[in-house]
Parts: C-alpha cells; sequence; structure tokens
C-alpha cells in the first residue's frame, strides 16, 4: 500500500487562514508561503487523494466504493485542514530562517511561471496516461541527459528529494497500518507494521524515483536554463536548506494524518459491510 508524496520543495505552500497567528509572527515566511500557491497545491493533492481512496475500495472494499465511502474520503481530505497542518508546521520550523532571499526569486515573474508550471504538471499526472508517458520520457533521458535533465537531477540531490519522499511515504504507509489495526482490521504489532513497511522500502523508491524524475521534468522543460541554475543554487543556501525542510515537515505530518485517518475509516467500512 503506497500513498505518494513525491512532493517538491517549491510548489508547496499555505492558504492563509483567518485569525492565523503565525502571519503575524513571520511576515517574512507567510509571504513566501503565499507566493508558493498552496490552496492550487492543496487542490490537486484532494483530487489524487479522492482517487486513491476509490482505488482502495476496489481493492480492500467486497463492494467496491460506496457513496458513504466517497463521502467519508471527502471529509478525510478537507483541503482547510490540509493547508492548515502544513502552514502551522512550516511556520513552526522556519522560526529564526530569514526567507527574505527566497521571497525575492520567488516574487520574480520568471519563478511565479515555474510555481504555475508544477502546479500544472502534478494536476495533468493525475491522469494515468500523462503519468505513464511521463515516466516513460524521463526513463529514455536517462539514457542521455540534456541541460535540463542535468539541472533537475541536481536540483533533486541538493533538496534530497528522492529519500525524503520515500521517507515521507513509508512514514505514511505505517500510520495507515496504525489506522486499519486501531480500527480493528488488522491484527499486527508495531514491529510487524514497521517490518511490513520496511519491506516496501525497494518498491517505493524505484516508483518514487520514476514519478519524481517524470513530474519535474514536465514542470520545468519549459523553464529557461538560468532560472534552474539560481534556483538549484538558492536550494543549497542555508535559507533554501531550511525551507525544504520546513516544507517535508508540513507535508509530511499532513500525509500521516490522512494516512491513519484512512485507515482507520476503511476498517470500520469493512466491519460494515461485514454485517
Amino acid at each position: 500500500m503506497i500513498l505518494r508524496v513525491c512532493v517538491t520543495v517549491l510548489a508547496l505552500a499555505a492558504a492563509a487562514l483567518p485569525g492565523a497567528r503565525a502571519s503575524a509572527e513571520a511576515p517574512g515566511a507567510a509571504r513566501l508561503l503565499d507566493l508558493l500557491r498552496l490552496p492550487e497545491v492543496v487542490a490537486v493533492m484532494r483530487e489524487e487523494g479522492r482517487a486513491y481512496g476509490a482505488e482502495l475500495a476496489e481493492e480492500m472494499l467486497a463492494d467496491g466504493p460506496s457513496a458513504g465511502w466517497d463521502a467519508t474520503v471527502a471529509r478525510i481530505y478537507d483541503a482547510d485542514r490540509m493547508a492548515a497542518t502544513v502552514r502551522e508546521r512550516f511556520l513552526e520550523k522556519m522560526a529564526g530562517v530569514d526567507p527574505a532571499p527566497l521571497v525575492a526569486f520567488f516574487e520574480m515573474e520568471a519563478a511565479q511561471r515555474l510555481v504555475a508550471n508544477e502546479v500544472a504538471a502534478r494536476r495533468a499526472m493525475i491522469d494515468d496516461a500523462v503519468e505513464g508517458a511521463a515516466r516513460e520520457a524521463y526513463l529514455d533521458r536517462a539514457q542521455d541527459p540534456d541541460a535540463t535533465f542535468r539541472l533537475v537531477r541536481a536540483f533533486v540531490r541538493v533538496n534530497d528529494l528522492l529519500e525524503s519522499n520515500v521517507a515521507g511515504a513509508l512514514n505514511s504507509n505505517f500510520a495507515f497500518y496504525r489506522g486499519l489495526a486501531d480500527g480493528g482490521a488488522l491484527e499486527m504489532g508495531e514491529s510487524d507494521m514497521l517490518a511490513e513497511v520496511w519491506s516496501q522500502e525497494e518498491a517505493t523508491r524505484a516508483d518514487t524515483r520514476d514519478w519524481l524524475y517524470g513530474f519535474l521534468l514536465t514542470a520545468y522543460d519549459p523553464v529557461p536554463e538560468a532560472v534552474l541554475e539560481r534556483y538549484v543554487e538558492l536550494s543549497g543556501t542555508e535559507a533554501g536548506r531550511a525551507m525544504n525542510s520546513a516544507l517535508f515537515a508540513g507535508f509530511d505530518r499532513m500525509y500521516a494524518e490522512i494516512s491513519y485517518a484512512l485507515g482507520l475509516a476503511l476498517a470500520r467500512e469493512m466491519q460494515a459491510t461485514e454485517l
């Protein structure tokens, strides 16, 4: 059971929520979040999640998805709550970090186009055919890397995107098993859950690598090389590393909460079906 995290360091931000104290406490970090357009990103993640919920029902419920299950999944993937979780953790982690260089970069028109490209690429890859084509394109280009491919590879490495995504996916899977167990659908102790999750590491890494590179190449192919070079350079600075860490902290928490809730809800749905 793999819940893809595959978040990138760029197009992950949080919506400005009414009464959010952190905005007043960290206006620079809050501005950065606005520039990174979380409402759009979360909307795409919600679409991905609802499709994933339907797949879970097809695989694990005798009668497949129902109107009740669809409504449950929709409640779990609540966009406001998802954004609030990321926002709170991000601003926590960015405390004491000067975001000015990041804000300056993302205020550039070229950087805003880059953000828009990421959102569009992720939305497009909800379609299985588009995702498959992006994966194949990555594998083909890996045989003879061009300049954009090399910059994307440098971007992945400087931000440790592959390992961070794999860790997030494994944590999400563990949370999903915990939800199933707490809901009474799985008789497995935590040590057994961990062993099961770690047994998925190799497959998770391969799947994540292909999706991540396919996604980034789709998003960044239209981006001028000079902009990508500057972005890779910025990612290696103290501020860039802090932003990356803060974003993953926020999204890892979000996905763990969602995964646990999905496991718990699925367990209850399975029991209700049996009755």
